[in-house]
């Protein structure tokens, strides 16, 4: 498990200023969307991952702690996550993200890490 869940690990091949949004996500057992957003900001770095057609279009919220390498030559994120946990996560609310703290330790919680922000 991440101690912070919402930092990316040293290992995971995170580059400053390289902008995620379009990359591919895969998750353990096989691609799960594209990144539509992300944040980089400290404490509180994810990524917003448009899941299409594959369980009909829901985004979700990954914390960055779930993310175990970027390839930035193929755009492709990887994830420690399987498919169906995924699936199972809370959808994103935009509304509740930038406002609910309650919204980040649902997450964190579910994600297996500790919460975000008190």
């Amino acid at each position: 498990m991440n101690e912070n869940m919402w930092g990316y690990r040293e290992s995971s091949g995170r580059l400053e200023g390289i902008d995620l949004t379009g990359f591919k996500v895969e998750a353990a057992d096989g691609a799960v969307g594209k990144v539509d957003a992300h944040s980089d900001d400290v404490d509180s770095a994810y990524l917003v991952v448009d899941t299409g057609p594959w369980i009909f279009g829901k985004e979700v919220l990954l914390p960055a702690g779930t993310v175990t390498r970027i390839d930035v030559d193929e755009q492709r994120i990887y994830v420690d996550r399987t498919r169906d946990q995924i699936k199972a996560a809370p959808e994103f609310d935009r509304e509740k993200h930038l406002e609910d703290a309650d919204y980040h330790r649902l997450l964190g919680g579910y994600y297996g890490g500790p919460a975000h922000r008190a």
